[in-house]
């Protein structure tokens, strides 16, 4: 799975329920052909990123079909969830240092 390219927003939590912070992430891949989640029409995935005092983390992610913008019933593999997270979390601490 490769990164190419995002858009970041910030997620306001109108109860106060949630603690820490919440972005949402929507996320550019491309996978090969040769892989299970591969689609002609192109790939993307929304992932939330939670924030908080010790910690960082996914909480969630969906994949979508790009042209369509239909939800796919696939899991990642925690390899791929670990690059998500790296990716994500760089471009937040991008975000702060400038």
């Amino acid at each position: 799975m490769n990164i190419t390219g995002h858009e970041v927003e910030k997620l306001k939590d109108p109860t106060g329920i949630l603690e820490g912070e919440r972005y949402e992430f929507i996320l550019d891949i491309e996978v090969p052909e040769d892989d299970e989640l591969f689609s002609d029409n192109g790939l993307y995935l929304k992932v939330i990123i939670a924030v908080d005092d010790n910690d960082t983390r996914v909480a969630q992610y969906n994949l979508f079909e790009e042209n369509s913008s239909k939800l796919l019933d696939f899991e990642l593999e925690e390899e791929e969830i670990s690059i998500v997270k790296e990716y994500c979390v760089k471009k937040l601490e991008d975000s702060i240092n400038q």
